[in-house]
């Protein structure tokens, strides 16, 4: 028996052609669908996906409406003497129609696995949208697309009803494998209809296996380093390089470029589900700390700032640049704006390696030689000299961290967004890491902001603190003026306080602690009128041997809690307690002070040192 091998090659011809196209248009529409929040979008999904659950003979009769001599694409084909119908190219369109829609829903699956954060990030490296499509969204949403590739392939190739009411079943010219096997069962030859049968099952298991053994092959020759080093392997003399302090080198992993008197104005307002963000403050070349429990909007200040959220009103302008005015209608996008953001997750690439992660934030202008050296420079200035070649999933968390720091600054920017850069680490790492910053942060003259909820960690690595509580600004000024004298019970709250108590003035140093027993303190600054409460922070309780100075009173302890290095009493002035809910004050001692302290007998005595008190309103 003879078989004429023609509807093969016109099967494979048509399927790779319509998967082709599938592709293009699938990635294409799934990333428009991705981002596209209109109301009509669940009916636009539904007609993207209609093929797939339509009968095929349907799907056929629809195309031939739209295509065949009356329809409207028709009639306008027809004026350029164009013909579709019966043709070639009628089987691609059928089989293109028909494997569509698995392409573009595995893309759209794909695309919403991946982090925002990494678009994110790519944004505010500078990178054009199509470059994001093509460089991160793609390759990282890769299995997705292979599958819908493969999918769309099957369904192509086994495409029967649409391609015979659109192309029909021309020898040669438009019968494929489906449409052989159907005319010859029809007209009795079995034993052909079975031939075709086990050609269509070759050429697509051949397929599945060949994508099968390409996958492992990829994955077998994937680059792959050495087991990296932790931070912790690091030696002494390691860690005096990383701090700046080794004699032999001193690199900064922050830009040589200075910006003259930087400035970064910030003053707008968005709404939000709970409460309307409306914050105002300038920041210059000193940290700036924005301080705030999770939930209160800091993070949506940095994306507003990096142009990755758009507030509703207001302006942002950095060093004389307008980077958002409501008014005037300008929202520079993120690849403008020239901020460096350092993501909490870090949000590296993860299918480029680390070398590849700093160059992807370098100008493209540049020699690949200028790039290689800058890339290795930045390496090195945060101690990953080598390491280019690895990938983010090689690396320790706090090496993953330097790299998206090294990244961030790459591109010079002018103002760096740092959003809670050390929660992802253990207390060893974001220790060491930390002094790394802050010597850093010494020697950079660009404008910095700081999110965190960490009260010594804000301390510590900044000059000066904004406090922020459901959207609002509640103070700013220097760190030392926050922690010792904070303007009002919130403040005092989120900065880290204990220990309030309603109060009334006796005089202008007096007040009465309503809340303490009504125990009578002396303040050292004068009670202003509007004030409500005062305050003491527990760290600053002290246990005199007597009541001689002023401020101290008899107590009892109610019960303990005890960490690591430190012992919360809870107190009770003037008497017993009765229970471990019982107490008016927190104290929190050393276990040093704690071995001698819980010797003596009751009652102890316990002073309110009138600097130490902090008089508050509400």
């Amino acid at each position: 028996m003879t078989i004429d091998l023609s509807p093969v090659w016109i099967s494979l011809k048509t399927a790779a052609t319509a998967t082709a196209i599938a592709f293009l248009l699938g990635v294409v529409v799934a990333r428009w669908m991705l981002g596209y929040r209109g109301i009509a979008k669940g009916a636009i999904d539904a007609i993207f996906t209609a093929p797939l659950v339509l009968p095929p003979t349907v799907v056929g009769f629809l195309l031939l409406l739209l295509l065949g001599k009356n329809g409207p694409i028709g009639q306008l084909l027809r004026l350029f003497d164009i013909t579709v119908i019966f043709t070639w190219y009628a089987t691609v369109i059928a089989a293109t129609v028909v494997a569509f829609p698995l392409m573009y829903k595995s893309a759209l699956g794909a695309f919403k696995q991946i982090d925002t954060n990494l678009i994110a990030a790519a944004r505010t490296l500078k990178a054009s949208e199509l470059r994001i499509f093509w460089r991160i969204i793609v390759p990282i949403a890769k299995p997705g697309i292979i599958s819908g590739i493969l999918l769309s392939f099957a369904r192509a190739l086994g495409e029967f009803g649409a391609t015979l009411m659109l192309a029909g079943s021309i020898p040669g010219k438009t019968q494929t494998i489906p449409v052989a096997i159907y005319f010859a069962a029809e007209s009795g030859a079995m034993d052909l209809a079975l031939a075709w049968v086990s050609i269509i099952l070759f050429i697509s298991f051949g397929v599945i296996i060949a994508v099968n053994l390409w996958s492992e092959h990829n994955k077998k020759h994937k680059p792959r380093s050495s087991t990296p080093k932790t931070d912790r392997d690091l030696t002494s003399e390691k860690i005096g390089e990383k701090l700046g302090t080794n004699k032999n080198q001193n690199h900064s992993i922050f830009p040589s470029t200075t910006f003259q008197n930087p400035e970064l104005i910030v003053d707008i307002q968005k709404k939000l589900p709970g409460f309307l963000l409306d914050v105002s403050f300038t920041t210059q070349d000193k940290p700036i700390g924005l301080l705030g429990a999770s939930g209160t909007g800091k993070s949506l200040i940095m994306r507003c700032i990096a142009g990755l959220e758009t507030p509703d009103s207001g302006r942002i302008v950095l060093n004389g640049r307008v980077l958002f005015d409501s008014e005037k209608g300008i929202d520079l996008p993120p690849r403008l704006r020239r901020v460096g953001f350092l993501f909490q997750n870090y949000a590296l690439f993860p299918h480029l390696t680390v070398a590849q992660n700093i160059a992807f934030a370098i100008p493209k202008n540049l020699s690949r030689l200028a790039i290689k050296q800058l890339v290795e420079a930045q390496l090195i200035a945060v101690q990953l000299g080598g390491m280019g070649d690895r990938y983010p999933h090689q690396l320790s968390g706090g090496q993953q961290q330097r790299v998206a720091l090294a990244r961030a600054l790459a591109s010079q920017p002018e103002v760096v967004l740092l959003d809670e850069p050390f929660s992802a680490l253990d207390t060893h790492l974001r220790d060491r890491l930390e002094k790394l910053l802050i010597a850093s942060l010494a020697r950079y003259r660009g404008a910095t902001l700081f999110v965190t909820h960490n009260l010594e960690e804000a301390y510590r690595v900044c000059h000066n603190l904004l406090v922020v509580e459901a959207g609002k600004i509640l103070a700013t000024g220097s760190k030392h003026d926050i922690f010792e004298r904070p303007p009002n019970k919130r403040v005092a709250v989120v900065t880290g306080c204990k220990n309030f108590s309603r109060a009334v003035a006796v005089d202008s140093h007096t007040v009465k602690a309503l809340d303490w027993g009504e125990c009578t303190l002396k303040v050292l600054e004068p009670i202003p009128e509007s004030f409500s409460h005062i305050g003491i922070r527990a760290h600053q309780l002290t246990f005199p041997d007597d009541r001689k100075e002023e401020n101290t009173f008899e107590c009892w302890l109610a019960t303990t809690s005890e960490t690591q290095h430190r012992i919360t009493l809870y107190l009770k002035l003037d008497r017993p307690s009765t229970s471990p809910f019982d107490y008016h004050l927190q104290a929190e001692v050393f276990k040093e002070k704690w071995a001698i302290l819980k010797d003596r007998p009751f009652p102890w005595y316990v002073q309110l040192h009138p600097l130490r008190v902090i008089v508050l309103s509400d």
